[in-house]
């Protein structure tokens, strides 16, 4: 451009011989553009910057959607990812102080919760006896924390996502706290397979915990501890497979409690109730219309002896029902407790076409109950005023205009 000029050239034949735009070559010219470095754009955020930082201030938990509409109607311009980069480039969200340390349920994950990490292991042991009722293997989760070394074991009877979310939570419970990162190797139940990613339900189920979630790579499998492994096989193809699956389980306690290394107290906090996960579990009614499940059993109409019935029981309730394959309840009953060896027939008379009574929704934090946001404050009212009086982000139009 400059070489052109010198010769003679007009901004619009240098522009035609460039095939750019006139403002163009004359910025360039004038000195207004420096080849090889970016202009600067202004930052139509920064006007509306304290506002939003006392409207979070008031309400951590304000709808970025809902601030957005707010900014809208005061005269930002920007777009909403614009808007949205802007509130995690300034930091603008503070932490709930109304929350529980490790947030509430199903809220943002703190991977930084004790600094701690706990490794799961999701292990198939084969040919249960066929009166444990569990089909041809029975599932073991084995939870590892990675500082101490210490261990907890729980066997499962199922091996889709809910059996292994009801695992995770009382092998949690036994540890008495829950570390701040999830280790996992690529369980098909609980991530994608082709992508290492978790699959959403378990990521959820992770926030409810206040934990992350890591997926080791596709190819590498870490190495068991030997004495550990030892332990399991003795345990496994020596006296478990004759106590049933209750003594089983209460023997593999005692095996981890015997191995402990060192004790930990530090592990956050546990919801009050584990995550709604629900249990759907297959049976045949017995000759006394009796379903046999977790070692009790739950009585049904006496003509449905051989029937092929569900057991739906949701984790944070204390009931459980039985349900035709069609889905239709035919009983519903409190659920007796694991190794009671209950006979449960309180709730025998129910009909097929009755819908269960609705239980009470779990408690949420009163900053988060029916999503109700805080009025104005008297600060927040002051800056909104102030944001009329200049103009709003009318002035900055011409940097942010683009992205909208």
């Amino acid at each position: 451009m400059r070489e052109l000029h010198l010769q003679g050239w007009s901004i619009s034949a240098i522009a035609r011989h460039l095939g750019r735009d006139r403002k163009t070559v004359r910025s360039y010219l004038g000195g207004g553009r420096v080849a090889g470095v970016r202009s600067a754009t202004p930052d139509a955020f920064l006007l509306f910057l304290p506002y939003c930082r006392q409207r979070l201030a008031d309400d951590p938990h304000l709808l970025a959607t809902r601030l957005f509409a707010e900014l809208v109607e005061l005269g930002y311009v920007g777009a909403y990812s614009t808007f949205t980069r802007a509130l995690r480039r300034h930091v603008l969200r503070p932490p709930c102080t109304h929350c529980p340390p490790g947030g509430y349920p199903g809220g943002p994950a703190d991977a930084s919760r004790g600094g701690q990490e706990i490794r799961f292991d999701w292990l198939r042991l084969p040919a249960p006896p066929a009166w444990w009722g569990c089909g041809t293997h029975v599932q073991l989760l084995i939870g590892t924390l990675t500082t101490s070394g210490r261990w907890r074991g729980v066997l499962s009877d199922g091996d889709d996502l809910p059996h292994l979310v009801e695992a995770i939570d009382r092998v949690l419970r036994r540890f008495g706290g829950t570390p701040g990162c999830w280790r996992l190797g690529r369980t098909p139940v609980a991530c994608t397979v082709a992508t290492g990613q978790p699959k959403p339900a378990f990521a959820q189920v992770a926030r409810y915990y206040g934990a992350a979630v890591q997926l080791g790579p596709a190819d590498h499998v870490d190495p068991p501890d030997e004495a550990r492994g030892a332990v399991l096989h003795d345990w496994w193809y020596g006296s478990a497979r004759d106590i049933g699956l209750t003594g089983a389980q209460d023997e593999l306690d005692r095996l981890a409690r015997c191995q402990d290394t060192q004790d930990d107290h530090r592990l956050p906090a546990l919801p009050d109730t584990p995550f709604p996960a629900r249990l759907c579990t297959h049976r045949v009614v017995d000759p006394q219309g009796l379903v046999p499940y977790r070692d009790s059993f739950y009585a049904v109409q006496p003509d449905l002896a051989g029937a092929l019935v569900t057991v739906h029981h949701r984790l944070d309730e204390p009931y459980l029902s039985i349900a035709t394959p069609t889905g239709a309840v035919i009983a519903r009953h409190r659920f007796a407790p694991p190794g009671s060896a209950r006979t449960m027939a309180d709730g025998a008379a129910t009909s097929a076409l009755e819908r269960p009574a609705r239980l009470a929704r779990p408690q949420v934090p009163a900053c988060r109950d029916g999503w109700r946001h805080k009025p104005l404050s008297r600060q927040a009212l002051a800056e909104a005023q102030a944001l009329r009086a200049s103009g709003g982000g009318r002035a900055g139009a011409d940097g942010d205009g683009p992205d909208r």
